[in-house]
């Protein structure tokens, strides 16, 4: 029986066995003929801010984002949209949703999973809620989430339940609404508030615990909410790298550590800088103001091998199902940083390259010619996910699709 082997490089725990056997439409073996069986998309969650196509697919798109949009598309699956609640409900009553379906919806027609950032975050609070008595803030606080979770469900069912809490309760950088009720009911009460209503308006939700804070606090964080019974279905863990990478034994360690919960972890935030570095001393990143932070052909080099070295890094462990880098271009970028895996202008960059080599190149099968056996037999090993078999030379026919589990051995009927 034939084998066909994609994902050469892959870490054998992504990968998985599928053995078809294949019949004809008149219900026998399709015995010793040629199919051509391919991936359509990775199970793994490769995903980047889809922020930069909201123009275009609200129709108001920008020179050059029909090409933004295809190299985003030749290598993404998942795209995280902004619910910052002061942007999206600058006035009470009045959010910004269709406008926010509109790009969901956009992603999702191209096979993209969409996700939701974030439901509740102290920082960018609408300033309409200064002022008012905690009991007003909590109640519509409880009312957005129960809105935008219900009003996206089926559309958007992975949400940054809540933000950056191991800092919410003595946030003072900006004046808030969010921080007084953190500090006056607690942590804990905020996050499952939360949790609670994002789940009762969306069972089918993936909600997670979302923070930059990677220390022994947001650990504490974890346990004292774990021990509360609220139900987190993943771990957030932020990898903004503007001073420099972190190396994969810091990353790794940071996964061993937040594995011990069992639950799966999503890199939610990475970025790396293809310039020169932000300053060591500088705590909060918001610090760090420049107007112009130009990409370097050095800087260009560096990011492309430390960005490699950590998706190896992190796809490697076992625990993590997913990485968001946090923007496909350096226009527009977080902090004027160049980040983007594009520069502005749209050309690529050498990390672009990169990781498209190892989401689509190494840890990808693409289509590929096999003869079954006699009984119509023929296996399929490669990165977890969707594949589609069809006849070859028959590609106008409709491919039949079928899955490769992770760590699975399973036998799969198909009809061509």
């Amino acid at each position: 029986m034939s084998t066909v082997a994609g994902a050469s490089g892959g870490p054998e725990h992504r990968l998985g066995t599928a053995t078809l056997t294949i019949s004809g439409s008149d219900g026998g073996p399709l015995a010793d003929a040629e199919v051509t069986i391919e991936q359509t998309r990775h199970a793994f969650a490769f995903g980047s801010i889809g922020f930069d196509l909201i123009g275009l697919a609200n129709g108001r798109g920008e020179p050059g984002d029909v090409e933004l949009a295809e190299r985003y598309l030749d290598v993404f699956n998942t795209a995280t949209l902004p619910f910052y609640w002061r942007d999206f409900e600058p006035e009470p009553g009045r959010p910004r949703t269709d406008e926010l379906r509109r790009s969901a919806e956009w992603f999702r027609d191209r096979g993209v999973t969409v996700k939701g950032h974030p439901l509740a975050w102290h920082t960018l609070a609408p300033r309409w809620l200064l002022d008012r008595p905690v009991d007003e803030v909590e109640e519509a606080l409880r009312a957005r989430i129960r809105r935008e979770a219900a009003g996206f469900a089926g559309l958007i069912d992975t949400w940054d339940a809540i933000n950056e809490v191991v800092i919410m309760p003595v946030f003072e950088a900006e004046e808030n609404a969010i921080t007084p009720l953190a500090r006056a009911r607690g942590r804990i009460h905020v996050i499952r508030l939360a949790f609670d209503e994002a789940r009762a308006a969306n069972p089918a939700a993936t909600l997670l615990l979302n923070d930059f804070d990677l220390s022994t606090a947001y650990e504490c964080l974890i346990e004292g909410v774990l021990e509360a019974g609220v139900r987190l279905d993943a771990i957030g863990l932020q990898t903004h790298m503007h001073q420099g990478f972190r190396g994969e034994e810091e990353l790794v360690a940071i996964a061993d550590r937040f594995a011990r919960y069992g639950l799966p972890l999503h890199f939610t935030e990475t970025s790396l800088v293809s310039g020169d570095l932000m300053p060591p001393h500088i705590e909060d990143l918001n610090d760090w103001q420049v107007d112009e932070w130009p990409s370097t052909p050095d800087g260009e080099a560096r990011q492309a091998d430390e960005l490699e070295r950590h998706y190896r890094a992190l796809v490697g462990h076992p625990a993590v199902a997913a990485i968001t880098y946090w923007g496909i271009t350096d226009r527009g970028a977080w902090l004027n940083a160049p980040i983007g895996l594009l520069r502005a202008d749209g050309s690529p960059k050498p990390s672009y390259r990169a990781l498209r080599d190892l989401v689509k190149g190494e840890w990808w099968l693409p289509p590929t010619t096999v003869r079954t056996d006699a009984g119509g037999r023929v296996a399929v090993r490669g990165f977890a996910g969707d594949y589609a078999v069809r006849r070859a030379g028959s590609a106008d026919a409709a491919p039949e699709p079928f899955a490769i589990a992770r760590g699975a051995d399973a036998a799969v009927s198909v009809t061509l």
